[in-house]
């Protein structure tokens, strides 16, 4: 069995800690190699919170009253204190599974915000290469015990509840919608926001119809491709306006705007001022 661990003491034990809002005090990451089967049991459960992530294969969960649940990559479960623990994994089903455990006055608050509210216990969260990661960094900063660790180990912990909070927001989004294409778009449309784009080539040229385009790219970033490409532009010429001696003619060329007269009415469209008077108060 693969391990890779790491605690606050040096072993691993519960605490139920008030004092401070978010306290880490074990973390790690255990992959089935040989061993048929590992099974946890704790019938009592523990007094702090231990939140686990299977990032690949399957686990098997009970989550009491004879309700045993297979939980797939892919998926957070929340264990609260006191609760009875009882889960397993078995080797044929390839699994890996991060937990951390914590305590804190903050910890039930956070885990509500980012989507574990009343007696949830099992979330989908989708597969990441992120969460690892931070498991990794939490579990390095408890084995090196660097200055300033402590302060550490909540803001990476923190980063988990974000990105859990932010995968349940994306789930409430159009199941139709590629998330892959409209990051590739908002990449492209950041590079490029200053030559002329044609939202409609855009999309032919990725072999998407142009209002499956525009419909899911607002469903993603809540405005239309072309106020996204806009906002870059005029965030640009604010920014240029504010820094550099340009003329506003030079920044209307340099954000994509050939007609000046145009870029000025946009400008103001946008911000309730002329270039000329966005600069004068600044």
């Amino acid at each position: 069995m693969y391990t890779y661990t790491g605690y606050l003491n040096n072993f691993d034990t519960d605490m139920d800690d008030q004092s401070r809002p978010l306290l880490v005090s074990g973390c790690g990451i255990y992959r089935l190699v040989k061993l048929p089967v590992m099974e946890t049991i704790r019938p009592k459960g523990r007094l702090d919170y231990q939140l686990l992530y299977v990032s690949s294969g399957k686990a098997f969960f009970d989550l009491g009253e004879e309700t045993i649940v297979e939980v797939s990559a892919g998926s957070m479960v929340l264990y609260r204190p006191g609760e009875p623990q009882r889960y397993w994994y078995c080797v044929q089903d390839r699994p890996e599974v991060c937990w951390i455990h914590f305590t804190g006055s903050q910890a039930d608050r956070l885990l509500s915000e980012s989507g574990f509210e009343k007696q949830k216990k099992v979330l989908s969260v989708d597969i990441s290469s992120d969460y690892p990661a931070l498991f990794r960094q939490i579990i390095r900063e408890l084995q090196l015990k660097r200055p300033c660790f402590e302060e550490f180990l909540p803001l990476h912990l923190g980063r988990i509840f974000a990105e859990i909070h932010r995968s349940q927001k994306e789930h409430t989004l159009d199941h139709s919608l590629n998330r892959g294409e409209i990051a590739k778009a908002v990449h492209e449309f950041n590079e490029s926001f200053a030559k002329e784009i044609c939202i409609r080539d855009y999309a032919a040229a990725q072999h998407m119809s142009v209002c499956w385009f525009i419909r899911s790219f607002r469903a993603y970033m809540g405005v239309t491709p072309m106020q996204y490409i806009t906002s870059l532009r005029i965030t640009r010429a604010k920014e240029l306006l504010r820094s550099t001696s340009y003329s506003i003619q030079e920044i209307s060329t340099m954000v994509g705007y050939e007609n000046p007269l145009y870029f000025s009415r946009i400008f103001k469209k946008q911000t309730g001022s002329s270039p000329k008077e966005y600069r004068s108060v600044r």
